[in-house]
């Protein structure tokens, strides 16, 4: 049963599927089905691990900003600015939860130089309702959005 106040923001048609695999976990590596993605994962020496690739939590921040800054130029493109010169960057935190599991947080930082504060700010706000990771995230894990 779905909750009336909650807003449905599942596919209504699958356009695209991306498919990666992972062999070794967070010491090993993944590679994309279509061969355009091959790195090797590593644990970060915060966890334990000698850092020597690349994490999860890399590849999240990484997806996240620039799926986030597109949807930010496609609101800024349909209200007839240009975002020229923004940039989103990601910082995706990992910790241990009260579940006994682990669970994540992300930071967007966002830099939009040739908007005002208050245009910015709704611009943002309009992204980060039509975001696909900020509408897989919302209610799961923590963001937070600063305008820098």
């Amino acid at each position: 049963m779905t909750d009336s106040t909650t807003v449905d923001t599942r596919p209504t048609k699958i356009m695209y599927v991306a498919e990666a695999t992972a062999h070794g976990g967070r010491d090993g590596h993944v590679t994309s089905q279509d061969g355009r993605l091959e790195v090797k994962v590593a644990m970060p020496p915060q966890l334990g691990g000698d850092g020597d690739g690349t994490n999860p939590e890399q590849l999240f921040a990484a997806g996240y900003s620039a799926c986030f800054h597109n949807a930010l130029i496609l609101v800024g493109d349909r209200a007839g600015h240009d975002l020229s010169g923004s940039a989103v960057t990601a910082k995706v935190g990992i910790g241990p939860n009260r579940q006994q599991g682990y669970g994540l947080a992300v930071a967007l930082s966002v830099s939009l130089p040739a908007l005002d504060a208050g245009l910015a700010a709704k611009l943002v706000d309009e992204a980060h309702e039509m975001c696909p990771y900020s509408n897989a995230t919302r209610g799961n894990i923590d963001v937070t959005i600063v305008l820098g």
